[in-house]
């Protein structure tokens, strides 16, 4: 057993390891265009299916609570939340279309809608992200090693593994970085 923990602990820094390495301009990049979207009076958008859901949810709270420092709440919000609404979604249409209509409803230009597929596929996370493009939002795709989301986002941080546990290990760091980096170009003075 120990071997085993030992062994999940290597692998999952190697993976971080190398997505940060692969990644880091385009994270300082990201961290720039939120912190802009936030600083503009605009609004985040994140979605996502299962772990990716609640990795949106954490993500969110990091935003409009807290991260790190005591400062002003911004504006974040996962549309993975709402039931009545995913329900309604999901039976008078489809549960492709349950974070389409948000972002419809929702978004506007300026905005910026992060969604999160460890697969790249998943139908209801491109099709929002198709539609916060088509509102003028910038679109972040989070995702394992591609997919339909990778080839439709305007940003894409892939997490080169097939090992679910490990790629949403990797999407909730990205969320702490940028949430790190958008309060210190924010609020400098704090630090």
């Amino acid at each position: 057993m120990k071997n085993i923990i030992f062994n999940t602990l290597q692998e999952t820094a190697k993976i971080k390891e190398r997505f940060i390495n692969d990644h880091v301009d385009r994270i300082q990049h990201g961290a720039d265009k939120l912190a802009t979207c936030i600083a503009s009076g605009h609004k985040i958008l994140i979605f996502g299916n299962g772990g990716s859901a609640a990795d949106a949810q954490h993500i969110a709270a990091e935003f409009v609570n807290r991260f790190q420092i005591e400062r002003p709440p911004l504006a974040a919000l996962a549309l993975t939340t709402d039931t009545s609404v995913i329900t309604s979604i999901g039976n008078d249409y489809s549960f492709d279309d349950i974070f389409y209509k948000q972002v419809k409803a929702l978004g506007t230009k300026g905005d910026i809608a992060i969604g999160i597929s460890t697969s790249g596929n998943s139908q209801n996370v491109v099709k929002a992200i198709l539609a916060a493009k088509d509102i003028g939002m910038l679109s972040i795709g989070l995702t394992g090693s591609g997919g339909k989301l990778a080839e439709c986002a305007d940003m894409v941080f892939a997490v080169k593994t097939d090992i679910t546990a490990r790629i949403q290990e990797a999407h909730i760091l990205l969320g702490h970085i940028w949430c790190d980096l958008v309060d210190r170009i924010l609020f400098p003075e704090k630090f």
